[in-house]
């Protein structure tokens, strides 16, 4: 009986170190409700010929009601044509299972902002909000991400979304097909 009780709890110990804790960048709690927003995410990572893009995934949780926050960047010595957000636009998740999850976006109009560095790099600098079906949390806890298609106003972009991802950005490894296998745990209870 010993030995049970000895296996079980060292199995409930090392599930509790292996989950990774919810870092958030604000969390606030006032007589008007409850606002969370998890750290950023790289989930799409691209280099090549000068030419960079990523995107950078969140979620916000007000009084219970997740959004997903998109953030484009874009990175070129060329002109960066824009691309912009409406509301028609959306966001078609693969998942490896099959399904597709769709996300609507919240029909802010938005094109981003051009900003050209210190070194002459243009920077263009998108965030687009997106927002759940109830149905599809479930879809969403269940399988990893294959790819995103993601509907702009004039066009659609396809992401593929690797297991893993080491950054030339900040050189951190990421897993962004589990991103939503990961997180959802840190917004369920709200």
């Amino acid at each position: 009986m010993k030995n049970i009780y000895c296996i079980v709890l060292l199995a409930v110990t090392s599930f509790s170190w292996a989950q990774t804790p919810c870092e958030y960048t604000q969390n606030i709690t006032d007589s008007i409700g409850t606002y969370k927003t998890t750290k950023d995410y790289l989930v799409y990572e691209r280099n090549f010929a000068g030419n960079a893009s990523y995107l950078f995934n969140s979620i916000a949780v007000t009084d219970g009601v997740p959004i997903l926050n998109v953030q484009f960047i874009e990175k070129s010595a060329d002109f960066i044509k824009a691309k912009c957000l409406d509301a028609n636009s959306k966001i078609f998740i693969q998942l490896q299972n099959g399904k597709i999850v769709t996300l609507m976006h919240t029909q802010q109009e938005t094109c981003g902002t051009l900003v050209r560095d210190d070194n002459g790099i243009n920077n263009r600098i998108m965030t687009g909000n997106f927002l759940f079906r109830k149905d599809d949390y479930q879809s969403l806890k269940e399988s990893p991400v294959s790819f995103i298609r993601i509907k702009f106003s004039t066009d659609n972009i396809d992401y593929t979304y690797k297991k893993l991802l080491k950054s030339e950005l900040d050189g951190q490894l990421y897993e962004p097909e589990n991103y939503f296998l990961k997180i959802y745990p840190c917004i369920e209870g709200n």
